[in-house]
């Protein structure tokens, strides 16, 4: 799929075995963006075999500008016991240099595109809510951001402590 701007033209498609380094590579700057810099263990190995392997866990979107990748959309199905089967978007991701000039919604209506030939009753993510914004574009698209929720996670030292207690 090729979206043409006044400025440029975005490429979006499904990523492959070679993007894998550039997918890494924009995650590590949306983790230096959210003020966690060291918090990036994954290897472009680890998402060669988990998102291209034989049973793969998630279906990444690279949208590439003049042959190089600018951004990414990295997305899982999970089942909602209210709604069914839900696309997650775990990351949208644009290099700072390009951001605002339609890569991001490339991809996120690539995203939304997916999820509906999928058949999910919800595509649903989560935002930093100092990440103004990231939660402004959303809201101008008609998502609906739920303030009144936490976000609860265990890595894995604290599941380890946890269970050898």
């Amino acid at each position: 799929m090729s979206i043409k701007t006044n400025t440029m033209t975005i490429r979006i498609r499904k990523a492959v075995r070679q993007d894998m380094p550039a997918v890494l590579g924009l995650i590590k700057e949306l983790a230096v963006f959210e003020k966690e810099p060291d918090a990036v263990y994954i290897t472009a190995e680890t998402l060669e075999e988990e998102g291209l392997g034989t049973h793969p866990l998630f279906t990444c979107f690279v949208a590439e500008v003049d042959q190089k990748i600018v951004g990414i959309a990295l997305t899982y199905f999970v089942f909602s016991t209210w709604r069914g089967r839900t696309l997650h978007l775990e990351d949208l991701i644009v290099t700072e240099k390009v951001r605002g000039t339609g890569v991001g919604m490339a991809l996120y209506k690539r995203v939304m595109q997916f999820g509906k030939e999928e058949g999910v009753a919800q595509v649903k993510w989560i935002v930093l809510d100092w990440n103004t914004p990231a939660i402004d574009f959303y809201e101008k698209t008609g998502a609906v951001i739920h303030k009144d929720w936490y976000i609860a996670a265990m890595n894995s030292e604290r599941l380890n402590s946890f269970l050898n207690e």
